[in-house]
């Protein structure tokens, strides 16, 4: 009995490991090249209930709300809001900022404008379209008025959220839902 071969298997033969190795390095491969696949198709953090996200600045950076309310009152800062769209928001006479923002957005052919202090009007440059400090067309050829958006503070961070109730400026149902 001394020539007797043992019933146990070896813990691990040499092709088991070899195997083993080669597993590991296809799925640490594919597994590297889905991460970022995948990451795209999971939603970004910032967004709260209600499609809510926190402003940005043109870098992508969040802004505190401290920084835009250091402004003087009546100031505009301008945003990268919903869906990166340009949005200004207004700091009040109280040192708050305005619940509502208004999206930079042209609504004839969609070009980007200014805020003109001295006229107290958004002023298009392309086909001078002009709206007021709520976003009314004051002279056309402009046929509606700028989207709206709601704006929130919580803790020193700035959210902006999708403006879907009645516009208060015309009294109907927001052309932009």
């Amino acid at each position: 009995m001394e020539y007797a071969i043992s019933d146990e298997n070896p813990s691990l033969s040499r092709r088991q490991l070899l195997n083993f190795l080669t597993g590991a390095a296809i799925a640490a491969t594919t597994g590297s090249a889905l991460y970022p696949i995948a990451k795209f198709f999971v939603p970004p953090r910032e967004v709260a209930e209600g499609g809510g996200i926190l402003a940005k600045d043109k870098l992508g950076n969040p802004i505190p709300a401290s920084q835009i309310l250091a402004a003087p009152p009546g100031t505009r800062a301008l945003i990268a809001g919903l869906a990166g769209e340009p949005t200004y928001l207004t700091v009040q006479m109280n040192g708050s900022l305005a619940p509502t923002g208004v999206a930079d957005n042209c609504t004839h052919l969609g070009c980007t404008f200014p805020w003109n202090p001295n006229d107290q009007q958004f002023q298009c440059p392309c086909h001078g379209s002009r709206y007021d400090s709520d976003g009314r067309v004051v002279r056309g050829p402009a046929p509606l008025p700028l989207k709206l958006v709601r704006v929130a503070v919580k803790d020193d961070a700035i959210w902006i959220y999708p403006w879907n109730e009645t516009d208060p400026r015309t009294g109907e149902p927001p052309w932009w839902v």
